[in-house]
């Protein structure tokens, strides 16, 4: 392994003379071995215009701009490359800022691609999709460098740490700009400096797999469930999800007749058994809030209060009949541990809710379910690449829906099959997946999802 002479990899007045650089601005020679940074369009018809500005007190790095005129499809990126350390981790860090952009995350979008020595695809070392396709090529596909921190100056913040393919000798930066007429995105500081590899972010998962038959209160109903958790507790899980509307399960009552506040009765149950056990659990209950009944999941934290709770927003027909009000919000909690999304049962049918709890920053989506296509649970979390966990009434027998962990490829992690049970995966939510010609898929969602009419292009 060659040794990298370098503590950060900058660009400052490194430009090759493309669109509108000047004589003056073109550089006379590379800095830290880097060739400079150079504009590229894929057709000269579809080319915007390229700028720069040189280094001065305020900036030591120059700038690179992109302006796009009244022509929509316009595409250009300026290019560069870095040396690195195979095997290594660094630290990527940039600003950003766009001007008459709509979309920034389609429109400004940052890549870098691991390169050998000879300018090819480095092999990702890593446990890659490709290990389930024999003879396949794991090559390490582009990093798209997530959105950052906007400050007041309107300067948007990148910084994203990542691990080098051990092939990798250079990466090739990109600076794109994609399609909007009108806009334009100006670069600054782009540095590339080796760094420590981040801590894990384990976190042991958990889901019950109950029915709670029996009981004639909420009450009752609540504490069925204190021997899993208790259960749970002793392998030191951090979240447990517990099914649908479980004060209603098995009783003749209507769903306002289980209806309470949240916070409420139930809440403070949970909340004595989540702060005994030093962990969080999802209930899924019935919410009574003035004269409106709502299905809920609330999670409860191991400081024995409510985090928060989210209201079912697709309801069937049976909830619909039935007097329940739709919600209107996709909430995402903070943890200890990282981001908590929640749905309930019939919105599994529909993608939109996991995207939403998706964009909204979810890293773990808790699903307490009824019964639903265990299919569906495994596409709500393939297409957003986190782990979702489903606690459901359905017996194994019926081949529908199951009580289980999922990962980020969909596939089931651990799965409950016995009533009264538990099954409990451990997770690092700071370890990606890289999948087969698409690398980490994750990253690349929000920079390549479609825009749709009202879309807030919010930045997260």
């Amino acid at each position: 392994m060659r040794l990298v002479s370098f503590l950060s990899v900058s660009v400052a007045l490194n430009l090759v003379g493309f669109g509108m650089l000047s004589a003056e601005e073109q550089p006379v020679n590379a800095v830290n071995n880097s060739p400079g940074w150079t504009a590229h369009s894929p057709r000269d018809e579809i080319r915007p215009e390229f700028s720069s500005t040189p280094a001065d007190k305020n900036n030591s790095s120059g700038t690179l701009t992109i302006t796009a005129d009244d022509r929509e499809g316009l595409v250009g990126v300026w290019k560069t490359t870095m040396p690195v350390d195979g095997g290594n981790w660094y630290r990527f860090t940039a600003q950003q800022l766009t001007k008459n952009v709509n979309h920034p995350r389609r429109t400004a979008v940052v890549r870098l691609l691991w390169q050998d020595k000879d300018g090819n695809k480095a092999i990702r070392d890593e446990p890659t999709y490709s290990s389930y396709r024999p003879g396949t090529n794991p090559r390490a596909e582009p990093e798209f460098v997530p959105p950052g921190k906007v400050q007041p100056n309107g300067w948007e913040h990148l910084d994203h740490i990542y691990h080098v393919p051990t092939s990798a000798s250079q990466v090739l930066v990109e600076l794109n700009y994609r399609w909007e007429a009108n806009g334009r995105v100006t670069w600054r500081n782009v540095q590339l400096a080796p760094a420590e590899a981040p801590k894990p972010r384990n976190v042991k998962l958990a889901t019950v797999h109950h029915r709670p038959a029996g009981g004639e209160t909420n009450l009752e109903k609540c504490q069925q469930f204190a021997p899993m958790i208790s259960e749970a507790a002793q392998q030191k899980v951090d979240l447990i999800v517990l099914p649908e509307t479980l004060t209603y399960y098995g009783r003749k009552s209507t769903y306002a007749d289980c209806a309470e506040s949240v916070p409420g009765p139930s809440t403070k149950y949970f909340g004595k058994l989540a702060k005994q056990h030093n962990m969080y659990i999802v209930a899924g209950l019935l919410e009574r809030d003035g004269h409106l009944v709502y299905n809920v999941a609330a999670l409860v934290g191991p400081d024995g209060k409510l985090v928060g709770k989210y209201r079912k927003v697709t309801l069937p027909r049976g909830e619909i009949e039935g007097g329940i009000t739709p919600g209107k919000e996709y909430p995402v909690f903070e943890t200890r541990f990282g981001k908590v999304g929640m749905m309930i049962c019939y919105d599994g049918f529909f993608p939109e809710v996991a995207r939403e709890l998706s964009n909204n920053g979810a890293e773990v989506i808790a699903w307490p379910v009824w019964g639903c296509n265990p299919m569906l649970g495994e596409a709500r979390a393939c297409e957003n690449h986190i782990y979702v966990i489903s606690s459901t009434y359905t017996d194994v027998s019926s081949d529908w829906m199951i009580s289980a962990v999922y990962g980020h490829d969909g596939k089931p992690l651990a799965q409950a099959t016995d009533w009264g049970s538990i099954a409990v995966h451990e997770v690092d939510l700071n370890k990606p997946l890289y999948w087969h010609s698409l690398g980490d898929f994750h990253a690349q969602i929000d920079r390549h999802r479609p825009v749709v009419p009202g879309d807030a292009d919010a930045r997260k």
